[in-house]
């Protein structure tokens, strides 16, 4: 029986979990990873039921709560100024926890390198993949050593939104912008805050601030596209009035007095699409890399951990028995079949509030003036709140580690 070996390119939560998940299996795997550590800004850190629950059948429940973390106990949706909405969150087995993901990352690898049959490779960065008869064998890039090729039965691109192993497939295409950017930020805690996550809800402007895992405020500041680059250009000063006239009056006025204590705000370019296919002989895309997920509601890492339970449903069986590329092949199809329809729902559940709140018609500034506040006074839109909120949180398909 042939030898197989599979490299996993990207330590992010998909591949990190799928590496782990076929090392534990028995699966001779290469997890590649173009940093050296993972201690640098990341913005998906809000870990969802279904995540944890993604998690606990891997078997890291203990691992996961010894962890950097905060929990959210509820949710309050303002409409500007004022408070409209009070959700308690917890009670209802929805509640995020919002985790550090480099201590995340490192745990998941740390884990995958108790398994003798997972090699991690640190500092490779993948520049090309390896041809043969029209069929993947592996990755080229460059190590610290220098260049380097490394063979493989089957390659996984992990590698997020910007890809390379997709770039260098015959799968990419091109991609739609969302209407909309995320300025992210954290600023010093607000006295009092709790556990409680806040939603300014404004016509062209949304804003989510959570308490984050290092006792700081995380800030996502969704605004139109484009609308950024003319506010930093006026200064810091400038972006920050603006944010601040579209909150309540006690964050306006703790962002004015630690405007100088923001901490590395950056802008995300906003991307939500997706692959038809996502294989071709030797190759799987996942995670971003197949279908990289919009920020709102902090889809991206907990659809990526689904993504590698199923993956290794599929994959762990026939690479055990040393599966023929067409029964790889297939086992890559059932993949993306298995895990279509929910990255179909929830991206078009994401980008359903972006669309209303920046399309600049009547018809959306009839929703978000008129009908929204109609909802919540007659009592509708905590109900309809709720029943999204539950989709979002514990996924809209079951998800069962079989292996």
């Amino acid at each position: 029986m042939p030898s197989v070996h599979v490299i996993v390119v990207g330590a992010g939560p998909a591949g990190a979990s799928l590496a782990y998940l076929l090392a534990r299996c028995g699966i001779q795997t290469t997890l590649v990873e173009r940093q050296t550590d993972f201690a640098r800004e990341f913005r998906g850190e809000g870990l969802m039921p279904s995540g944890t629950d993604a998690l606990r059948q891997m078997g890291l429940s203990a691992q996961l709560d010894g962890l950097p973390q905060t929990e959210a106990r509820e949710v309050h949706l303002y409409q500007g100024a004022a408070q409209r909405l009070r959700v308690p969150v917890a009670a209802a087995g929805v509640a995020p926890r919002f985790v550090s993901q480099p201590a995340l990352l490192e745990m998941l690898v740390t884990e995958a390198s108790k398994f003798g049959s997972l090699r991690i490779e640190r500092g490779f960065t993948v520049r090309d993949l390896l041809w043969r008869n029209d069929q993947v064998v592996g990755v080229r890039g460059d190590g610290p050593d220098g260049p380097r090729s490394i063979d493989a039965t089957l390659v996984v691109g992990a590698d997020g939104r910007a890809s390379v192993v997709r770039k260098r497939s015959h799968l990419d295409r091109g991609r739609e912008q969302e209407a909309f950017d995320v300025v992210w930020c954290r600023v010093p805690m607000l006295a009092g805050w709790g556990d409680v996550v806040r939603m300014y809800l404004g016509r062209g402007h949304f804003c989510v601030v959570f308490p984050a895992h290092d006792g700081r405020l995380q800030v996502g500041w969704v605004i139109a596209k484009g609308e950024f680059g003319e506010l930093r250009r006026r200064g810091v000063e400038e972006w920050l009035a603006e944010l601040q006239r579209n909150v309540s009056p006690d964050f306006a006025d703790h962002l004015k007095a630690h405007q100088d204590e923001l901490v590395h705000p950056f802008l995300l370019d906003v991307v939500c699409d997706r692959l038809t296919e996502w294989s071709e002989p030797g190759l799987l895309l996942f995670g971003d890399a197949a279908h990289p997920m919009s920020p709102v509601a902090g889809q991206g890492i907990n659809i990526a951990l689904r993504d590698a339970l199923v993956a290794a449903n599929h994959l762990v069986p026939v690479l055990r028995g040393g599966g023929t590329p067409l029964e790889v092949a297939a086992a890559c199809r059932r993949i993306r079949d298995e895990r279509l329809p929910e990255v179909k729902t929830i991206q078009t559940m994401q980008q359903l509030l972006p669309r209303v709140l920046f399309q600049r018609t009547p018809w959306s500034r009839f929703l978000v003036g008129r009908v929204g506040p109609a909802l919540l006074r007659v009592g509708l839109l905590p109900l309809m709140a709720r029943s999204a909120a539950r989709r979002f949180t514990h996924g809209t398909t079951g998800v069962e580690l079989r292996v």
